[in-house]
């Protein structure tokens, strides 16, 4: 478990709070995959699709074994299994995992880019990333993911919706 990534999850389709909750607990099913923390969830207007339902957000580090590829496979076969359709590029689903950083590697392949294309410009992203590691960097770049999140003027559409205040990984989603 010696690679560190951290993956974006949102949802905006039925029990979003569920939505969550499902994913987690399938990512936390794999032997080869280990929870290290997750940041609090925030509610959040959508981004390039505009007329869909708000987003709840938030982000995860993991520890894994798995090389980045597989990685994706997993959280796409995760996808599937919860139910995800793709019809609308930024559309509504129901989940979506994203692997944002692996290690401080970049790729590019077909299917995965590692970090991921459009992670320094989404306030949706870093705020969470940067709540649960707040002195990372953009690889390649070796520019802080903080001066990123500066530069958007607009991140009034990303709203804490569930706080953790030191909190286990699961302890947000505990009923």
């Amino acid at each position: 478990m010696k690679n560190r990534a951290f993956i974006a999850l949102g949802t905006n389709i039925g029990d979003r709070f569920r939505n969550l909750c499902d994913a987690i607990s399938l990512l936390n099913e794999e032997a080869e995959i280990e929870l290290v923390r997750s940041s609090s969830i925030y509610e959040t207007d959508p981004v390039g699709y505009t007329d869909q339902d708000p987003f709840l957000n938030m982000v995860i580090e993991v520890r894994t074994s798995l090389e980045p590829v597989v990685l994706l496979e997993k959280c796409l076969q995760i996808e599937h299994a919860l139910g995800r359709k793709r019809i609308i590029r930024w559309g509504p689903r129901i989940i979506d995992l994203d692997i944002l950083l692996y290690n401080q590697e970049n790729m590019e392949t077909e299917k995965l880019f590692i970090p991921h294309p459009r992670l320094h410009e989404r306030a949706f992203v870093l705020i969470p990333l940067l709540e649960i590691s707040p002195d990372e960097k953009l690889p390649r770049t070796n520019q802080s993911l903080q001066d990123f999140l500066d530069k958007i003027p607009d991140r009034e559409g990303v709203r804490v919706w569930k706080q953790k205040n030191g909190e286990d990984v699961f302890a947000l989603f505990e009923n």
